[in-house]
């Protein structure tokens, strides 16, 4: 059973920063793509930004662009999301998601529970 587990949200300031952090568990052969969206209330779900096994490919929203940092261990099954210059508007919960690979399963999507960001101050 794939888990995803993060941590590291709370509440903020605005211009302050916070690390979230999703550590992968499990049995799985492979990771293929890690991504952090948000969901915050009255908006849609947001791709905040992502990154593939090799670290190579990584995109970000337009919104988050200069001011957030994905970075993967894989190693460790771990993304972790640095998030600078924070703003009111980036208030939402934080889903980290996995693209998984098992052989005895095939590739799927796994995400985690969540964990709340506010910005306010």
């Amino acid at each position: 059973q794939v888990q995803l587990v993060e941590s590291g949200g709370g509440l903020v300031q605005p211009g302050g920063s916070l690390r979230l952090s999703c550590v992968i568990s499990g049995s799985f052969d492979r990771i293929y793509k890690m991504d952090w969206y948000r969901h915050a209330p009255g908006k849609e779900r947001e791709l905040v930004a992502s990154i593939n096994d090799s670290g190579k490919m990584i995109r970000y929203a337009d919104s988050v662009k200069g001011r957030f940092t994905i970075s993967s261990d894989n190693a460790k099954n771990t993304v972790d999301l640095q998030m600078n210059e924070l703003k009111p508007e980036d208030t939402a919960v934080y889903y980290c998601k996995a693209l998984i690979y098992d052989v005895r399963t095939g590739s799927g999507n796994y995400w985690g529970q969540g964990t709340q960001v506010t910005v306010s101050s």
